[in-house]
């Protein structure tokens, strides 16, 4: 596998990739998409990744965990130049205040479609559309919303200097039923639902089969469901590392908090994602002898 295969594959796929935000106010992860060349349009073939996080919130002594399964295919079609691809996610979430309380569950699952185009100049560009499917848990947000992702990624010269951004929508702001994050008293019962936006941005460096850099995040509410509520916003830093094995590819990140509002505390998290192609086109050539020729 190239250098170059391996960057598309740990940077696209996980692109498409969705996790729990619990007792946060976005849907999509803030930081989840890190370290990927997420405009950038995946090799073809079909690909398991599975994604894990763990991170505690201070003063408020908060422990969250996610681990999130993706299946994504990247078709041999493309449409307006774009290629093709399709993913279903399965995430799991957990969450423990020390002494009081924990919880863990079944997280919103995503379905969504995408288009990347190769735009020349180791350029890329995607735009995805899918949606978070509500579900019965209280480890999950009470509605169904939809999600838009528009990344732009440099991958030249075994660079990857990417931005993402992620827009939430939600579909029922207010809801009947309780989760995790739940509207201020008297509507602590309800599910308060906001529309969120997301930023992720990576500058990182490859180095035969080792990568090293930088990643960033932000997130912030655009609403308020209810006039009590105080919209929550972040913005965390952190370092990369990563390494190909073979087809495997696996990378690692450690995020803090330099900045938030409404969330009680600043989050330190420590990230780890894998991904193993698993099938591939008959006349590609086999990864390891791809790598030879990087």
């Amino acid at each position: 596998m190239t250098s170059k295969f391996a960057k598309l594959a740990a940077a696209s796929l996980l692109s498409l990739c969705t996790a729990a935000s619990a007792l946060a106010a976005s849907v999509t992860q803030p930081g989840e998409t890190v370290g990927l060349a997420s405009g950038a349009p995946l090799p073809e073939g079909l690909y398991f990744v599975n994604t894990g996080n763990w991170g505690h919130r201070s003063d408020v002594d908060v422990s969250i965990g996610v681990t999130t399964p993706v299946l994504a295919w990247s078709t041999p079609w493309t449409i307006l130049g774009g290629r093709v691809q399709f993913l279903i996610a399965g995430p799991l979430a957990e969450v423990g205040v020390h002494k009081t309380n924990y919880v863990r569950g079944v997280y919103n699952p995503l379905v969504s479609g995408q288009l990347a185009w190769d735009l020349g100049n180791n350029w890329g560009f995607s735009y995805l559309l899918g949606a978070y499917i509500d579900v019965n848990s209280e480890a999950a947000f009470s509605s169904t919303s939809l999600n838009q992702r528009f990344a732009l990624s440099y991958t030249g010269n075994q660079l990857n200097l990417t931005a993402n951004v992620i827009w939430g929508t939600q579909f029922d702001h207010v809801t009947g039923r309780s989760q995790l994050s739940g509207c201020p008293a008297p509507f602590a019962i309800n599910g308060c639902n906001p529309d969120f936006l997301n930023v992720d941005l990576t500058a990182t460096r490859k180095f035969g089969d080792w990568e090293f850099g930088l990643v960033a995040f932000g997130s912030t509410d655009l609403n308020s469901p209810i006039a009590e509520y105080a919209k929550q916003s972040q913005v965390a830093v952190g370092g990369l590392i990563g390494k190909s094995f073979g087809p495997a590819i696996l990378q690692a990140y450690l995020t803090t908090d330099v900045y938030e509002k409404n969330y009680g505390g600043h989050d330190t998290r420590l990230w780890g994602r894998i991904i193993l192609p698993l099938w591939l086109p008959p006349a590609a050539p086999a990864p390891s002898m791809m790598y030879r020729k990087g």
